[in-house]
């Protein structure tokens, strides 16, 4: 069999949602577990924290009605809500919560007879200019709502711009304006994303979201104290399949974009961007063999990559090699490193990574 693999750390998953948890002791963290669970495996990132977690998050009803089917019984939020208003039988029939951002859903709540009372969390537009409600149109919306027989639990949410920042002007015009109108309406909130809940604690709400840190990486410009007690949960991994050795000058792959520089043995490894893996990564992007740093030497192919192997004599075919995770020896490579090699971030590595790699699950949840 091909070796590439996604391994999946449960266990690792848990710490990083406990951790998101004693960030924030006075609010309830909802697990975001939208686009397969950034990767992940949503059902089975929601299994390994169903003792753990008092609701998840999805994007949308599909990927609600995956975890239902899986037998997964908590709350489950839609964060883009309904996209059409025959979807609201569903919302009903399965005790889904739903963000409210546009005029249209508002409506079809308020005609609208549940067999009960739904869930709505009022997404307003504080900055992000995305989804929303404006500030001034917020209230009188609110207040329609909290009135409506339809409508039940009752929140305002919004989303921060630059919360990631180490420049915190624009999170705090949004961070005041929320305040003013949550002080109005005397509503609870659910504001913190995964940099809010590791960095801003005056984000921290009745509910906080975390998302991207539950799954190990790093989403703040500065990493803190908090942000490096996190623990991968992907490691992809898979083998050298084959060496080569180079003289100096000689190129390696399309375009012979890298030329060795001094006489090089050079792993070709089953892994590329028909896998997931980037193609945009840069000449030097790290990876672990045998769980020494080494560095990519070319560009990366459909189903192969090659690797500058020549400081590491027992690399050999078979041998493991990391992309981002954590190697055999302990020694981690951060996702969020290698996607700065790749001029990304690291949400579009771990999501991007294909079916083609299976997910291979461990920890005690497995």
């Amino acid at each position: 069999m091909r070796p590439l693999v996604a391994d999946i750390d449960l266990d690792a998953l848990r710490h990083n949602y406990q951790l998101a948890c004693r960030c924030a002791p006075q609010s309830r963290s909802v697990a975001v577990i939208k686009a397969d669970g950034y990767g992940h495996g949503a059902l089975a990132c929601a299994q390994a924290l169903e003792h753990l977690a008092p609701a998840f998050a999805v994007a949308c009803i599909e990927e609600a009605l995956t975890l239902r089917q899986g037998g997964i019984t908590q709350p489950i939020i839609l964060l883009e809500g309904i996209f059409s208003a025959d979807e609201l039988a569903l919302v009903d029939t399965h005790g889904f919560w739903i963000a409210v951002h546009s005029q249209w859903q508002v409506d079809v709540l308020l005609a609208a007879s549940p067999q009960a009372p739904i869930p709505v969390w009022l997404k307003v537009d504080s900055g992000m200019h995305r989804l929303g409600f404006a500030i001034d149109e917020a209230a009188a919306i609110w207040r329609q709502l909290d009135a409506a027989p339809s409508v039940a639990s009752l929140h305002l949410m919004s989303h921060f711009a630059s919360a990631d920042s180490r420049d915190n002007s624009y999170f705090n015009q949004q961070m005041t304006r929320l305040q003013g109108l949550a002080s109005e309406l005397e509503a609870p909130l659910c504001l913190a994303n995964s940099p809010a809940t590791l960095a801003w604690p005056v984000a921290h709400g009745d509910w906080n979201r975390p998302g991207v840190m539950l799954y190990g990486s790093d989403p703040l410009e500065v990493a803190n104290e908090i942000t490096r007690q996190l623990q991968p949960v992907m490691t992809l991994r898979s083998e050298i399949i084959a060496l080569r050795e180079l003289e100096e000058g000689e190129p390696v792959g399309y375009s012979g974009r890298w030329r060795a520089p001094r006489r090089s043995r050079i792993a070709v490894v089953a892994c590329g961007y028909g896998d997931g893996y980037d193609r945009h990564a840069r000449d030097g992007t790290p990876v672990l063999v045998n769980g020494q740093r080494c560095a990519i030497a070319g560009k990366v192919s459909m189903d192969m990559l090659t690797v500058d192997v020549t400081d590491v004599p027992d690399a050999a075919i078979g041998s493991d090699v990391v992309l981002w995770g954590r190697a055999s020896n302990g020694e981690v490579l951060s996702v969020d490193e290698v996607a700065r090699y790749c001029d990304t971030i690291s949400y579009t590595l771990l999501t991007g990574v294909l079916p083609r790699a299976p997910r291979r699950y461990h920890g005690r949840s497995a």
